[in-house]
């Protein structure tokens, strides 16, 4: 008997048999020890600020728990909101999630700048359980009227400091006005 730590596995995390088919098909072995310290606590309801490098798993990091939490497809509003300070980090995280929640039934949708709003407010008209915006587009959306908030149970701020430095934080405060406050924060 060693008094070592044995490796900590996706599967010891409780996530749903589709979740651990996805990170298996992903080619994930092991958890980075931001997912390792995340995880539980995302899973536990806690609210979580991570600082990590780049390419260290932060995506999956909260978008394990995220995933497991929205579960399936359910209701016509988003039930969690990602904010990301560029249209590239937004299509990067939809693709991401997209692969981690590929044997569920959940509506991961992006939406951001650059091209007409149209198809985007058509999309989230037919149902998203998870959005994932840049947070100019996310209020011209809203204020359209096109886009119910009232349902979120998650926020999470990816790139918080970028966002800052980029500037949206009076953008960021007017999001916060109008979403629920009874909430958790990643």
């Amino acid at each position: 008997m060693s008094d070592t730590p044995q490796p900590v596995s996706f599967a010891d995390f409780k996530l749903n048999k589709q979740l651990l088919t996805a990170v298996e098909e992903a080619g994930f072995t092991q958890p980075t020890p931001v997912q390792e310290q995340t995880i539980p606590l995302l899973l536990a309801g806690h609210d979580v600020l991570g600082i990590a490098q780049t390419g260290t798993g932060k995506t999956a990091a909260f978008g394990l728990p995220l995933l497991m939490k929205v579960k399936y497809a359910q209701g016509m509003h988003p039930r969690a909101l990602i904010l990301a300070p560029t249209r590239e980090l937004a299509m990067q995280l939809e693709a991401h999630l997209k692969k981690l929640a590929t044997h569920t039934d959940l509506r991961i949708f992006a939406i951001y700048g650059g091209l007409g709003p149209k198809t985007q407010i058509e999309t989230i008209a037919k149902g998203v359980d998870i959005l994932i915006a840049t947070p100019g587009r996310l209020m011209e959306i809203y204020l359209r009227g096109d886009l119910v908030l009232k349902e979120l149970k998650t926020l999470v701020l990816d790139e918080a400091d970028k966002m800052m430095d980029m500037g949206f934080m009076p953008q960021i405060r007017r999001i916060l006005e109008v979403i629920p406050r009874k909430r958790q924060n990643v």
